[in-house]
């Protein structure tokens, strides 16, 4: 079969499944490396925030091209509610993004194996978040009420950023700098908002690695340090984050964003039709 025959679906949770691996990849690798160096001298915070922000720059670069690099649930389900995205795709892209991270996940898992059982022999909270979200990051006063804000909060801020820098009517990144832009979105996330919940913004990130390191010791995965069930946090509010911030964007910007008169004469002239409304604007990649 030529990769012309394939249906367009295949590509695209491949190339989901392909660029979240490389987020998480460099997002979960990092946290790794930090954790488990002596004395901090491999890494810190801010270190941190800047793999993750490359792991997404990176990650973004690879699926751009065929599935618009949601590589995020919550991404994804934003850009159905409010850009058009067919729903029906939106299980087959939530399944690879998930795999995805999963996959990443063990490859740390083995990678760093000898490194996390000499720091950790029991496999403990104090590794656990290397690959999954803690409040206050496995040992701050966060409660589950901050967490789940801070989590709505973050996941709002970096869809109303997607969909800024990547409507065509909005001035966004030119020249392919889009996915960079976006990358930086996520180290100021990291940067700003990354105390009370370690910025999971994104479900598959934080479950596909949880469930890998539930799988390879990790018994307490499910939960937080202070043992109350915690995996679906890191879900749910993002989800709801996302919903959020798509909403905000659509209502305090797209609406109100009109095609200047180049850019209405130039779709004339190629025989292309100029939107109405915001909701037939094209979108574009996102992460």
């Amino acid at each position: 079969m030529s990769r012309h025959s394939r249906p367009a679906i295949v590509g695209e949770v491949c190339a989901e499944f392909a660029g979240t691996m490389i987020l998480i990849l460099f997002g979960v690798g990092v946290v790794a490396q930090v954790v488990t160096a002596p004395d901090g001298s491999l890494g810190d915070h801010d270190s941190i925030a800047w793999a993750w922000g490359l792991g997404v720059t990176l990650g973004v670069y690879v699926a751009a091209r065929i599935s618009g690099a949601h590589l995020n649930p919550a991404v994804t389900l934003a850009f159905a509610v409010f850009k058009g995205f067919e729903w029906r795709k939106v299980a087959p892209y939530v399944v690879a993004q998930t795999l995805g991270a999963f996959v990443a996940a063990l490859i740390v898992r083995v990678g760093y194996a000898d490194l996390l059982a000499s720091v950790d022999p029991g496999h403990t909270i104090k590794t656990q978040f290397v690959f999954s979200t803690l409040p206050g990051n496995g040992s701050g006063p966060a409660s589950i009420q901050t967490a789940f804000f801070d989590q709505v909060v973050g996941t709002a801020i970096l869809v109303f950023l997607v969909f800024a820098l990547t409507n065509a009517w909005n001035n966004p990144p030119m020249a392919n700098l889009g996915p960079f832009i976006i990358g930086l979105v996520v180290v100021a996330i990291g940067m700003a908002w990354g105390a009370n919940a370690g910025y999971a913004i994104n479900p598959a990130r934080d479950f596909g690695p949880r469930i890998a390191s539930l799988i390879t010791g990790y018994g307490g995965a499910l939960r937080d340090q202070n043992g109350y069930l915690y995996f679906w946090l890191p879900i749910v509010a993002p989800l709801l984050g996302a919903l959020v911030g798509g909403a905000a964007f659509k209502y305090l910007v797209d609406i109100h964003l009109e095609p200047d008169e180049d850019e209405a004469e130039r779709d004339e002239a190629v025989g292309e039709p100029v939107p109405e409304t915001a909701a037939e604007r094209p979108a574009g990649p996102t992460t």
